[in-house]
């Protein structure tokens, strides 16, 4: 199946004279057949259902279905993306080790790595992913991860990810990318070399903002057999004493053990209700990318020639920095649906700018169907210090555009008024 018809219809084949649509498994629970079922269940001998906390039928789809579009071997569907992001991290890293990370993260991921991750004894060091030699240098034998978000959030650099996933081969550690800017129908980082790949399915996936949830893919060609993994190379205590890098090629050893270890133990998870709501979303991603990424152009455009901006950055534009970057990697010559810029009266200017916004939400969000606008400094990267921000890109009078499927005009209408308030 081709792109869009995956989105449509992978991870679920109706049984006769069943629902045609996806059903919704409100249950907590699920019935075993017997007690050396139950047994086959919990030790990973036999596939199936043991408790919601761990698994669910909706959830499976929802699971499959990314996982089909990523090329990924497995997948993992979490409460947010956030817990995404740490399951992803914990799932590799104990006490004493470290990550090698982009400093251009959403601030609430850049703060879990500068300041939770510390407190449990696993250190961050960050490096300008504009030159992915970086992660090379910045490497050493405690290192378990590296970590990079596709489009950087909010200054939108492109990561090369083949270069990072050959540095991260050479050294055999694992790339992790946060791909939530683009969603597969523009990149798919595992064709380039990624091990895992995470995305907030609150974005674009589910593109409706109507739920909260995350999902990490597993590529499954990771050798997590490495000894300094140790994770994966020790018998679990936690888990009938099992080693997980001793898994048949058949079950994915990553994702396998973050369903069974962070996930059963912490439980983060996801809720049938919101996963139906995400796999209805996916439906017609492919529909919604395009529309995304042609109004974002326009209003790139339609910014760069306003006298009033300073400045704008869109991966599309001719002229940006990371245009070369995003025209290798992205497919379909769509450039994702975010826009920045900068207003010449600066940081009072963006306020009045937000604050004169009529059609356009003010919200922190992004990836809806509907345009959002935010100032990041004062709010979703507010808790960065000035020099943090300033390691991120992240400018004072920075406003983000995350741009919708209205029509153009009336975007662009609602942008100018606001422009010339």
């Amino acid at each position: 199946m081709k792109f869009s018809t995956k989105a449509v219809h992978s991870g679920y084949k109706p049984a006769k004279n069943t629902s045609d649509n996806v059903p919704i498994y409100r249950t907590s629970a699920f019935i075993f057949d017997n007690t050396d079922f139950a047994a086959d269940l919990f030790s990973l001998k036999k596939p199936g259902n043991i408790y919601s906390r761990i698994m669910n039928p909706t959830q499976a789809v929802l699971e499959e279905r990314v996982a089909a579009l990523e090329g990924g071997k497995g997948a993992l569907a979490l409460s947010s993306g956030t817990s995404a992001i740490f399951y992803a991290i914990i799932n590799i890293c104990k006490a004493g080790d470290e990550i090698v990370s982009s400093s251009k993260l959403y601030g609430g991921t850049y703060i879990m790595f500068s300041s939770i991750l510390p407190e449990m004894g696993i250190k961050t060091v960050f490096v300008n992913p504009d030159n992915p030699e970086n992660f090379d240098k910045a490497t050493t034998s405690k290192t378990r991860l590296y970590f990079t978000e596709t489009i950087g959030n909010p200054v939108l650099d492109v990561s090369d990810i083949k270069a990072i996933s050959a540095i991260a081969a050479k050294n055999n550690i694992p790339l992790a990318v946060d791909s939530t800017f683009t969603t597969p129908y523009l990149l798919r980082p595992i064709e380039h070399g990624a091990d895992i790949v995470i995305h907030s399915l609150t974005k674009w996936l589910g593109g409706h903002d109507n739920g909260l949830g995350g999902i990490v893919v597993d590529a499954g060609k990771f050798d997590w057999t490495d000894k300094k993994f140790e994770l994966y190379n020790k018998p679990d205590a936690s888990y009938n004493n099992l080693m997980f890098s001793s898994l048949p090629d058949t079950i994915p050893a990553f994702i396998t053990r973050m369903r069974v270890i962070p996930l059963r133990n912490l439980g983060a998870c996801i809720s049938p209700d919101s996963a139906w709501l995400f796999i209805q979303g996916i439906a017609t991603l492919p529909l919604r990318m395009e529309k995304h990424c042609e109004n974002a152009m326009k209003t790139a455009e339609f910014l760069s020639s306003h006298p009033r901006v300073k400045w704008v950055r869109y991966p599309g534009l001719k002229n940006d920095p990371a245009r070369a970057l995003a025209s290798k990697y992205f497919d379909r010559n769509l450039f994702g649906g975010m826009v920045v810029f900068g207003i010449d009266t600066g940081l009072k200017g963006g306020k009045k700018f937000i604050d004169s916004l009529k059609l356009i939400s003010h919200v922190a969000n992004v990836g809806d169907i509907k345009t959002l606008a935010i100032h990041p400094a004062s709010t979703t990267h507010s808790q960065l210090s000035e020099k943090e921000q300033e390691n991120a890109g992240l400018m004072p009078d920075l406003v983000r555009l995350s741009i919708g499927i209205e029509d153009i005009d009336d975007i662009i209408e609602d942008i100018n008024q606001a422009l010339k308030a």
